[in-house]
């Protein structure tokens, strides 16, 4: 195993389709796992498992879980067989603490918040993925220290994955939109000028932010970003890639260490 920690990454996911869609986001998932170090396991932060207190995938062949509607069949026809890592289950509830009262579901699958970003990037889905719930009800502050417990897993092999979106307002979504609306765009600069400067509680109180209350109207697509922050190191380059908003959701994603 190489001696360089994994580097972390948090993905914008935006629609479900990307996963089956060859598009500029669905390309660069691609051509990003290709180029990262091939990682000993996955721990995905999805914006689409909500739980009370943190809990953690213990299915040894966890199913693909097809949360959405109206789309087409072939979306849910995917099938996403990557195996479930009980031995990483484990080490991360051990990890959280027993403060955090994290907890393992047996039964839990991959919903597609995991799977439509991480099929594009290992098609075999032949790496081993836990899931890490989010309890919603808790502040940016609490998730980032929570989740810094976690940094002792980039030494170990395990890729730390978040998936959601710095900007996600489903309910003023225009579809075809090909840029983002100003509040949008507003929003999504000034966290990203925070990451730059290294402004980590800035960024976890988004609540104080100007345009957040359009921007991050529910916070679960945005608290998957503040576990990815929380597991940078002193002297990590962050880039940004796939940095463009569509109407009233951000793609921005971040790749923070080296690949």
């Amino acid at each position: 195993m190489s001696s360089l920690p994994m580097p972390v990454v948090f993905l914008g996911h935006g629609s479900p389709m990307n996963a089956i869609e060859d598009n500029p986001w669905s390309r660069t998932w691609r051509e990003l796992g290709q180029r990262l170090r091939r990682p000993r396991a996955i721990l995905c932060i999805s914006a689409h498992w909500e739980t009370a207190g943190p809990k953690l995938t213990g299915n040894g062949k966890p199913e693909t879980i097809h949360d959405f509607y109206g789309f087409p069949q072939a979306l849910f026809d995917v099938q996403y067989r990557a195996p479930g890592d009980h031995a990483l289950a484990g080490r991360a509830a051990e990890l959280l603490g027993e403060d955090a009262g994290a907890r393992i579901d047996p039964r839990r699958g991959l919903d597609h918040g995991a799977w439509s970003v991480l099929l594009p990037m290992y098609p075999d889905a032949d790496i081993p993925i836990v899931q890490l719930g989010i309890d919603t009800r808790r502040p940016g502050d609490w998730h980032y220290a929570l989740a810094r417990r976690l940094a002792p897993l980039r030494d170990e092999g395990v890729l730390v994955v978040g998936s959601g979106n710095i900007v996600h307002n489903l309910r003023l979504f225009d579809y075809h939109a090909t840029v983002g609306e100003p509040w949008a765009v507003r929003f999504r600069d000034l966290v990203t000028d925070h990451i730059r400067a290294g402004r980590h509680a800035a960024v976890a109180d988004w609540p104080s932010l100007p345009d957040a209350a359009l921007a991050v109207p529910t916070p679960e697509h945005y608290i998957p970003l503040l576990y990815a922050l929380a597991n940078a190191r002193e002297g990590d380059v962050v880039a940004f890639f796939n940095d463009d908003v569509r109407g009233s959701m951000a793609m921005t994603s971040l790749l923070i260490g080296t690949p």
